[in-house]
């Protein structure tokens, strides 16, 4: 099985992948991270091609992760990955509606209010290298609020300790998945 964790820059999608993935034994794999060793610095990416261009690369990255063996683990997806176009790539509807109709794929987001989301995405988006204009990450974030929260997946808040937000996901998962949870060693750490 295959979690997924979905969500706006900033909402703890790496972080709480990593420590979820290692609860449960399992690899993780930050999207992110594979886009830019296989084709480059994302910003320097989407100057030179454009956003579109940019998502659809970053479909194929997926799917290539998948195609390398990648079946098994913990899934870090990139911000806009389930706000994309519907015509950005061939499989792009299919594969989107798969990963938000399963039962292993969670919405993460700092807060449900959605004027407390913004504030708290915008202001850790702020603290990043990837980063826009504060107005422009706000405009974002305000854009894609909706979609996050109709995807049919699980909605976790992240405004609390790691360790509250792997409980919640561990406990939310498939029972063949959280068999595998083991206790969390050195928790206490919060999303900043």
């Amino acid at each position: 099985m295959m979690i997924h964790l979905v969500g706006p820059g900033a909402a703890g999608k790496s972080t709480v992948g990593a420590v979820l993935a290692s609860r449960l034994q399992l690899s993780f794999l930050d999207l992110d991270t594979r886009f830019r060793e296989r084709a480059g610095d994302i910003s320097q990416y989407i100057d030179r091609r454009g956003y579109e261009a940019y998502a659809r690369e970053n479909v194929e990255t997926y799917r290539s992760c998948v195609a390398d063996g990648v079946r098994r683990g913990v899934v870090a997806l990139s911000s806009g990955f389930m706000t994309y176009p519907e015509r950005v790539h061939p499989v792009y509807c299919a594969l989107r509606r798969e990963i938000a109709s399963s039962r292993s794929t969670f919405v993460l987001l700092p807060s449900f209010d959605p004027e407390a989301c913004v504030a708290e995405t915008v202001r850790r988006q702020m603290t990043r290298p990837f980063r826009r204009s504060r107005e422009r990450e706000e405009a974002v974030i305000r854009e894609r609020y909706a979609i996050y929260m109709a995807l049919t997946a699980a909605k976790v808040e992240t405004m609390r300790p790691v360790d509250e937000v792997v409980d919640e996901i561990a406990s939310g998962l498939p029972s063949s998945e959280t068999q595998r949870t083991k206790p969390l060693q050195g928790a206490g750490a919060t999303l900043a």
